[in-house]
């Protein structure tokens, strides 16, 4: 049986070698006509198949291929009462009788619109934010309000290690779930390849309910790199949602050599905007469960909320499956209304024409804009990349600094101390159109002055990028960045 499988494979090996301009040629043809991307992801595509053919092939069959545009997500027993919401919203900001705490708000009302029509993203203005930048701090306070768990937890993650984190987090899942608490996890296959089948095993032996987004094909041979599920969110009895950038493995304890101090950014939000989070989970739990959660109501009761928050937040998310991409978009929007500053941390900066332009116009237009990244890398040609857009940025004036104390993974941009979108996503292309993600767009002057007081903070763990020490770098680094700067589009 191995003999003839192994024979099979090196008769395909063979065909696809002696048959590999032909099959560059398909390709090239589908890339060009039938699948609709950015001219640069085309151009991009064509040179690799054509340069160098077997890797451009193995490539494309890895991250090349193209995810229907049809919205996989439906929630349609939900729809009536998520537009009705959304058209009550929509007239009362066309009347101006939303009223909000600070009146230069006033001049973020069309985002809020924007929000709300292309992505049903209804605004709360009753939340409580919590922030958390060290991870020991985040998992603490996640273990803590998952205990006190009554109906359900629902949990969702990119990443999941078997290591000390995950050890302390497995035996209160399936405690609450002999308890009688509802437990739902759900993980992204490409993210969580690390883990083993017995892994989850004990997890549905304890009682715990299992879903995985975009299983491997074979065995672990995940050949769909792209269109994977970034988000991370849990949801606690529908009172306490966590949203941020913290993935649950040891080296988000900062317990890892090779990146040192982890910096982050998660929030724990409490209010209305959860109900959102709710929503957002079961969304994804139905796509990858099989099954429809809308038709259970107490999912989705509004609790009794302890804390009395004030803090506007509307929850966004964006997705292959999306026509729109509302994060991007945000992001886009906010570079826009800046009057005085600009903020963005993020490990990965690379930005498409439309916000790496206005960036450039805001900073030579007298805007403070700061960009922050890691001063080391987790993907290479991702680092060498960012590394050469920051230079651009340099070179426009904008201030740009390298994260000295560990790992920077904070995904944030914060517009004149008023406005802030916080999540799962990077300043990237990947994020903005390969994968799903979720963040909250907060317009509050209290939370939002408390991560920009944490950026400020940050700056004194950096070192600035100066003109200077740009056109310094090595001959070494200038090729790096040159070559991956040509990938940018598939990155």
């Amino acid at each position: 049986m191995l003999e003839m499988l192994g024979t099979g494979i090196s008769t395909m090996l063979h065909f696809i070698m002696d048959n590999i301009v032909i099959i560059n040629i398909i390709l090239s043809l589908i890339i060009v006509f039938f699948e609709r991307r950015s001219p640069q992801a085309v151009w991009t595509w064509l040179l690799l198949l054509y340069f160098i053919p077997i890797v451009g092939f193995i490539l494309y069959l890895v991250i090349g291929q193209d995810f229907h545009k049809s919205r996989m997500f439906k929630a349609k027993e939900i729809e009536g009462e998520v537009k009705y919401a959304v058209r009550r919203q929509e007239e009362t900001i066309y009347k101006k009788q939303l009223k909000l705490a600070n009146p230069e708000l006033d001049r973020f009302r069309d985002l809020m619109l924007y929000n709300l029509e292309a992505g049903s993203a209804v605004l709360t203005d009753n939340n409580d934010i919590r922030i958390y930048t060290d991870g020991k701090e985040k998992f603490r306070a996640l273990i803590h309000e998952m205990k006190q768990a009554k109906k359900y937890i629902h949990m969702q993650y990119y990443i999941i290690r078997s290591d000390e984190l995950w050890q302390e987090i497995e035996p209160v899942l399936i405690q609450k779930a002999k308890e009688g608490v509802e437990v739902r996890v759900l993980f992204d296959s490409m993210g969580c390849r690390t883990m083993h089948k017995k892994d989850w095993n004990r997890l549905k032996a304890g009682g715990v309910q299992i879903a995985e987004f975009f299983p491997a094909l074979l065995g672990k041979l995940q050949l769909r790199m792209n269109y994977r599920n970034h988000r991370k969110i849990v949801v606690i009895d529908g009172r306490i949602g966590f949203v941020g950038g913290f993935n649950v493995g040891r080296e988000y304890l900062g317990l890892d050599e090779k990146f040192g101090y982890w910096r982050d950014t998660h929030l724990c939000i409490e209010g209305a905007a959860v109900t959102s989070l709710a929503v957002r989970f079961v969304l994804d739990w139905n796509y990858a469960a099989k099954e429809n959660l809308f038709l259970r109501d107490s999912l989705f009761e509004i609790p009794q909320y302890v804390r009395g928050g004030h803090d506007p937040v509307q929850i966004i998310s964006s997705g292959p499956d999306s026509q729109s991409k509302e994060i991007h978009d945000n992001y886009l929007r906010l570079i826009h209304h800046a009057k005085d500053h600009v903020y963005i941390q993020t490990p990965y900066f690379i930005p498409d024409d439309s916000i790496l332009d206005a960036l450039k116009i805001a900073s030579q237009s007298g805007i403070d804009v700061r960009i922050m990244i890691p001063c080391k890398p987790d993907h290479p040609f991702v680092y060498w990349a960012t590394y050469s857009y920051i230079g651009e940025m340099v070179a426009a004036g904008a201030k740009c600094y390298v994260y000295d104390n560990g790992f920077l993974h904070a995904k944030t941009l914060s517009v004149d101390g008023l406005v802030a979108c916080v999540g799962t996503a990077n300043m990237d292309i990947r994020s903005f159109a390969l994968n799903f993600e979720v963040n909250a767009t907060i317009y509050s002057e209290r939370t939002v002055g408390r991560l920009e007081a944490a950026f400020e903070n940050d700056i004194t763990k950096c070192k600035q990028v100066t003109r200077k020490v740009y056109d310094e770098r090595s001959l070494l680094i200038r090729a790096k960045e040159q070559f991956s700067r040509l990938l940018s589009p598939l990155l």
